[in-house]
């Protein structure tokens, strides 16, 4: 047999054959076209995957991708494009419904191109989520000035994202030109319904003004694609940056839209709660990232305000969020 290969293969398949029984070789030819016949299905069920899965199936329309720390995947990359249910469908509603306050929540699937939304209400209070507009603002003036970063304000991107630091981020508020400069960026970018804070110091309330922007979840949506697509805005540098430091955050603050997700997923997030009466109450608990792993790649946003406690609104965002990790798979 080994040297068959070694002649011209038409002669010597042809010397072999013609030695086997007329019934033999039928029986042969029989289990050659079953053994084809068994490879094709497998090799059509690899490519468009469960061969179970329908339309209103819920499973992923991604295919996992591991990597190394030093390469990021490509959020956006999917195998396959298949659609999801709502992942912010009925289970999500009744939770919502046991609990207090008011939720505002965006699911966007990076690999169907599906936004789902969730509630009805006016934009919400961004408290430190601002910070991830705050940081993309001073990427794109380096970007349109053709500058770098300079270590200082190296420096205080990083406390900024990672510990949430407010003096942090009052300075770079005040660097990208305040409402101004915060409010151009978004128009760029193609944000609606976001209105960036007049003023740092405001009368009556004791934390930093800029916590009061208001927002929606499909604005946030908006936001973090610019952090996982090419776009004119930011350069990919850039955007690995602002996603390294989204990944990288203190583990305190490892909550929200990373609720039930495991710690083979990448997660960048930026997480912000503040007590809208000034004092320990009412509070506004907000969440927003990339979640990407296990055969998922979605951007998540959700708002939430008139919490009793703090602690309540992050239980409800950690909840919530483990609910659409579940759903999107």
């Amino acid at each position: 047999m080994g040297q068959v290969g070694r002649g011209p293969r038409g002669r010597h398949a042809h010397t072999a054959a013609s030695r086997l029984p007329a019934a033999l070789l039928a029986v042969a030819g029989l289990v050659v076209v079953a053994l084809a016949a068994i490879l094709a299905t497998r090799l059509l069920g690899s490519g468009s995957g469960n061969s179970k899965a329908s339309a209103g199936d819920d499973r992923s329309a991604h295919v996992a991708v591991t990597t190394s720390p030093a390469t990021r995947p490509s959020p956006s990359v999917s195998a396959r494009r298949v659609a999801h249910r709502d992942p912010l469908g009925t289970a999500a509603q009744s939770y919502l419904a046991t609990r207090s306050g008011t939720v505002l929540a965006a699911v966007y699937d990076l690999g169907t191109n599906q936004l789902w939304t969730l509630g009805h209400g006016t934009p919400q209070a961004e408290a430190s989520i601002v910070k991830l507009d705050i940081l993309e603002t001073l990427l794109a003036q380096h970007h349109a000035d053709g500058t770098a970063l300079s270590p200082q304000e190296a420096s205080l991107t990083q406390t900024m994202i990672e510990d949430s630091d407010n003096d942090s981020a009052t300075s770079l508020w005040d660097a990208v030109g305040g409402a101004r400069g915060i409010r151009s960026y978004n128009t760029a970018v193609g944000l609606t319904s976001t209105t960036p804070s007049k003023c740092v110091d405001c009368p009556g309330f004791p934390w930093p003004g800029w916590g009061l922007t208001t927002t929606t979840p499909a604005d946030q949506i908006s936001l973090l694609l610019e952090l996982v697509r090419p776009n004119a805005q930011l350069t990919s540098a850039q955007r690995d940056y602002a996603l390294g430091l989204m990944e990288n955050v203190t583990e305190s603050q490892r909550w929200g839209v990373s609720g039930g997700v495991p710690a083979s997923a990448r997660v960048a997030l930026k997480n912000g709660w503040l007590p809208l009466a000034g004092t320990n109450q009412d509070w506004q608990i907000n969440s927003i990232g990339w979640i990407s792993g296990n055969g998922r790649s979605y951007l998540a946003a959700v708002l939430s305000t008139g919490n009793p406690t703090e602690q309540y609104g992050i239980d409800t965002i950690n909840s919530l969020a483990e609910l659409v990790w579940d759903r999107m798979r």
